[in-house]
């Protein structure tokens, strides 16, 4: 499976790969502002939702020395998997390693019976026969 860059991989780990594919598909190659805490109206609230959002917040907030807690400033969303191509082989590779079939794979992914064949044969988990 294709690993998410920067802090696009924190935001899966806190939040799942979709939260962090549609923060990447919404914000990619800009810089953000994240609160410590969720707020209602912000632009990470819309995207995900409330919950999902805080989550994510509370997951990326840092405490300083004196106990302060703040949220990011300016922090670059790196681009990632925010191209259409890279997203379905993400997931695609998402469903596999889950052990979905090739056919449910690609209803998952939204790509061809073939391309995720060829996926599960260059992936280097799978024996050779020859």
């Amino acid at each position: 499976m294709t690993a998410l860059p920067g802090i696009l991989a924190d935001i899966s780990d806190i939040a799942g790969t979709e939260a962090a594919l549609k923060v990447a598909q919404s914000r990619g190659g800009t810089r953000v502002d994240l609160p410590p805490q969720a707020k209602a109206n912000h632009w990470l609230t819309d995207l995900v939702g409330f919950e999902l959002a805080d989550k994510i917040c509370r997951g990326l907030a840092t405490t300083d020395a004196d106990g302060r807690c703040s949220g990011l400033r300016r922090e670059v969303i790196p681009r990632g998997a925010a191209s259409l191509m890279k997203t379905a082989r993400l997931r695609a590779a998402e469903a596999l390693d889950a052990g979905k079939s090739v056919r449910e794979t690609a209803r998952i992914s939204g790509l061809h019976e073939r391309t995720i064949w060829r996926m599960k044969a260059e992936d280097d988990r799978q024996g050779r026969l020859f």
